[in-house]
């Protein structure tokens, strides 16, 4: 059994050891790090899945945005890395992870929904994120700053079908000075 809580009440260096067992130590060197490079996850999508006083999983969310080629600048969030501990796969933590995020990430939960919510886009196995609403179908034109397969970039929700660059989400104040 398993229980949710705020990633932020768990140790940063047990998420580490968690993502590196996960993912594996050279996981830093991935596109989806360059994709938020330089911006904090948004600590309200950011959840421990915890079984006694193990962490056994992780998801952590991020304020990212589609760089139209157009001028336009399209909020998203970025979910992901989804960590689940090898001794603990199988077992719906992953699922239980994903669902609280969309939700918050959504406004539900009696929480207001923040800034890009209705916008989620990810990297990782369509066969898998399927069941959670996301496909690839409007991000045929979207690149990302370093190496990916395009079968792989899926979005949900309301998500433009524009060309663009994904990266990090540039502070308020600096898109209203671009504006």
């Amino acid at each position: 059994m398993f229980e949710l809580a705020p990633l932020s009440a768990v140790p940063a260096d047990a998420v580490e050891r968690l993502l590196d067992a996960a993912f594996g130590a050279d996981r830093h060197g991935r596109t989806a790090y360059r994709v938020r490079d330089g911006v904090d996850a948004e600590a309200g999508l950011c959840f421990a899945a915890v079984a006694g006083d193990a962490l056994v999983g992780s998801i952590q969310c991020w304020p990212v945005a589609l760089h139209g080629d157009d001028g336009s600048e399209t909020p998203m969030v970025m979910v992901g890395p989804v960590a689940v501990s090898p001794a603990h796969q199988n077992i719906g933590i992953g699922r239980a992870l994903m669902w609280r995020a969309i939700r918050r990430a959504g406004g539900e939960e009696g929480v207001t929904r923040i800034d890009g919510g209705e916008a989620l886009m990810l990297i990782g196995d369509p066969d898998y994120y399927d069941q959670f609403g996301f496909d690839a179908s409007h991000t045929t034109d979207w690149r990302l700053p370093g190496p990916f397969e395009r079968h792989r970039l899926l979005a949900r929700g309301v998500v433009p079908d524009v060309a663009g660059l994904v990266g990090p989400r540039r502070p308020f104040a600096q898109r209203s000075k671009s504006a």
